[in-house]
């Protein structure tokens, strides 16, 4: 019969300041202060001071990237987190990436690969980078880019995921936690659930 690791069976006690802190930490993670000063105020607790850095920056940052301007980000970005970007090349040539979207979305082709060939094409020296550059700039070459192969890319699943990224990277350059309390409890939990997994298989096997 197999055996697992006893600590998997520790009870573990959850307060509802537990709870409570796990959900501050996911609303201010996401710059949803307005609703973070309402939980607050209906559950009595103070804001931890660390959780106000540059809140209201990060969501205009935020807001920009899912808005389509990229630009802009860029530019609040490096006025936040000086050097971050240059840093952080694969966060950078996304951001771009973004704008360079942007133009083909709005069919200005020409402003399209004028943009690509001076701002993305440096990117091409770097192997890594190549393929995607390839995807972007197929996407020219269809009237209707959102029905190429290449449509996820204009899609808001992308630029959510561009703007998490930055997220993240300006949260761990100010030497906050990159992820919410909630995020770091899921990704507990998938781990926990898989090496559970892979016990039971390995019990199966050793029948």
């Amino acid at each position: 019969m197999m055996e697992l690791d006893p600590r998997l069976y520790e009870n573990v006690s959850v307060s509802d300041t537990d709870v409570r802190d796990v959900v501050l930490s996911y609303l201010m993670h996401n710059c949803f202060k307005e609703t973070a000063e309402t939980f607050l105020s209906s559950t009595g607790q103070k804001l931890p001071v660390d959780y106000t850095v540059d809140v209201d920056k990060r969501k205009a940052i935020l807001n920009f990237v899912l808005e389509g301007d990229s630009l802009k980000a860029i530019e609040l970005t490096e006025e936040l987190a000086p050097n971050l970007l240059e840093n952080d090349m694969d966060l950078h040539f996304d951001l771009l990436s973004l704008h360079f979207i942007e133009l083909v979305r709005s069919r200005k082709c020409t402003e399209a690969l004028e943009f690509g060939q001076k701002r993305l094409t440096p990117f091409g020296k770097v192997p890594k980078y190549v393929v995607k550059l390839e995807d972007f700039m197929a996407l020219l070459a269809y009237e209707e880019p959102e029905k190429s192969p290449m449509f996820h890319l204009l899609s808001p699943e992308y630029r959510q995921n561009v703007a998490d990224s930055l997220n993240r990277a300006i949260l761990a350059n100010a030497n906050l936690p990159a992820y919410s309390s909630l995020e770091r409890v899921i990704q507990q939990s998938t781990v926990v659930r898989q090496y559970l997994q892979q016990e039971v298989g390995k019990a199966f096997l050793n029948k």
